[in-house]
């Protein structure tokens, strides 16, 4: 079922199975055929790289994900899979580093659940990466630790880059809605429609399933709960750190997302979308480079009939329980690291101009480091903030389930002589995606490369409570723990859980802030490089 090249590293085998499994290769039956997985030290049991989807691959390039074909005998539901074609970035970037091995055959999703549930609540994971990169074999967002906690957790991978997010007018021709371009989304709900059929087989409620994702996944999940091909197919919802909303990341119209693939087009030097289909995957899948063919989600029509402004407006979305949150350190947007209070005020006049007196009042400063503290929460609430916040007042406004949100304040300490790209470990601070392992109970995935953390105790104890949170969350629809206290997001008084050296509650960002820089908005593509 797979790319032959593949199956030595990273793919599954198909195989028939001449009697029952014992306990330490649990079986399950899903709509295709009986799976096998392993069982794990902890009494979890783990199924990888489960087919959700059929391969993408020749003339199924840029078409809406198909079924699986159905197998008989066992399938050997034992290693991950490859992750979808992309761009390869190194082990530095760690929590984007998943499978060595990349394929166009890449649509399986994995399960994490405990023996003898029933009808636990559904944890589903959607990887970040601004929709270039990612992969759901990274252990960055594996789900045991979520598992032993009660829940099924299921992460899967979407197609990412050009040939999960490329629209062209011929594509368009070609398809049933006249569409193209957000094939990736298309992934996420086969994914989730593969959830509600088959979860009960693995202990879990297809009527309780939360959708968590970051950064990109963030993004994914206001998509998926703004879209009505998505309805019904999950009870609640997480998103860290990005949203397409408030007009600060941009989503294009249809028609000019098309117009970019033309640019591609002309890159790639295809003649004919035959020649695209054509050509080798490795090829397709290019840099993205400042002026180059600009290709991610765009407004189409099909999967987003509307803005997601309107959507919310007309009270059209999936009406279910968020918790939105960011962290504090967010990189992106705002005047960037500056050096001095010098630095810091002439940042601020190239940035805004005739503004920068208005922005200097916001984000006062009268030393070298208050100027390097204003700019770095500059940075923060320009972007993340400001979008998580416009989510949440356009959940709040125009819904009536409860929204939760949390700022993210708690360093990771690193290993004694560790570099960290060209910051000092000491100030990385709370950056973009750092909250994940605290959610997911997936600390030690970060020490499998040269960026070694030294986690305490404390770290892990917090650790434990955020990820019985999450669990809490996915089960009623409410975070609030004896460990944790979770206010309910008021747009009048807005007030988040403060996720830092310790828990608290706390206020968001003066509103004034994000007023200010919506109004200055100079939108920036989702895919720049993180900190980590």
């Amino acid at each position: 079922m797979r790319v032959s090249l593949l199956l030595a590293t990273a793919c599954l085998s198909l195989a028939t199975a001449a009697g029952a499994a014992g306990p330490a290769d649990p079986t399950v039956a899903v709509a295709a055929g009986r799976i096998e997985g392993t069982q794990l030290p902890s009494g979890v049991r783990a199924f990888s790289g489960i087919p959700y989807a059929a391969p993408p691959v020749r003339d199924l390039r840029w078409r809406d994900p198909q079924p699986v074909t159905p197998w008989t005998g066992v399938y050997h539901a034992d290693r991950l899979a490859p992750q979808c074609m992309q761009q390869q970035r190194g082990l530095q970037a760690n929590q984007y580093s998943g499978a060595e091995v990349t394929s166009e055959d890449c649509l399986y999703l994995n399960v994490w659940a405990k023996p003898g549930l029933k009808k636990a609540p559904v944890i589903v994971f959607i990887y970040g990466g601004g929709f270039y990169i990612g992969s759901s074999s990274m252990a960055l967002y594996g789900g045991e630790a979520v598992a032993e906690a009660g829940a099924v957790f299921v992460n899967f991978n979407y197609r990412v880059g050009p040939l999960g997010f490329m629209a062209l007018p011929e594509l368009s021709a070609e398809s049933p809605h006249k569409t193209s371009g957000d094939y990736g989304f298309l992934d996420q709900i086969a994914a989730l429609k593969w959830v509600k059929r088959n979860i009960a087989a693995f202990g879990g409620d297809p009527d309780n399933v939360t959708i968590a994702g970051q950064s990109a996944g963030s993004m994914s999940v206001l998509t998926l709960q703004a879209s009505p091909l998505a309805k019904g197919l999950f009870q609640r919802a997480v998103g860290m750190s990005g949203a397409q909303i408030g007009g600060v990341i941009p989503m294009p119209t249809l028609a000019a997302a098309e117009q970019e693939g033309v640019k591609l087009e002309h890159v790639l030097k295809g003649a004919s979308l035959a020649d695209l289909r054509a050509m080798p995957a490795d090829r397709i899948v290019v840099p993205r480079v400042s002026g180059g063919p600009g290709v991610g989600p765009n407004q189409d029509g099909y999967v987003l009939p509307d803005t997601i402004e309107h959507i919310f407006a007309k009270s059209a979305q999936n009406d279910v329980p968020l918790i939105l949150g960011f962290t504090h350190d967010e990189s992106f947007g705002g005047i960037g690291p500056v050096k001095d209070l010098a630095d810091y005020r002439a940042k601020a006049a190239a940035r805004f101009g005739a503004h920068a007196d208005d922005f200097l009042a916001l984000y006062p400063a009268t030393t070298d480091e208050q100027a390097r503290a204003a700019a770095r929460t500059a940075d923060r609430d320009s972007t993340m903030a400001s979008s998580m916040g416009a989510w949440a007042a356009a959940q709040a406004t125009h819904g009536h389930s409860p929204v939760f949100s949390y700022e993210f304040s708690r360093s990771h300490t690193y290993a004694a002589g560790v570099t960290f790209s060209d910051l000092d470990p000491a100030t990385a601070g709370a950056y973009h995606t750092s909250e994940v392992p605290f959610w997911l109970g997936t600390l030690d995935s970060f020490n499998r490369f040269r960026h070694t953390r030294e986690w305490t105790a404390a770290d892990r104890d917090f650790s434990h409570a955020m990820t019985a949170s999450l669990v809490a969350f996915a089960r009623s629809g409410n975070p609030t723990t004896p460990a944790l206290e979770w206010p309910r997001y008021d747009p009048a008084k807005p007030m988040l859980a403060e996720l830092g050296t310790t828990a608290g509650v706390a206020a968001w960002p003066d509103s004034r802030k994000f007023d200010f820089f919506r109004a200055q908005a100079r939108p920036f593509a989702p895919g720049g490089a993180p900190r980590d």
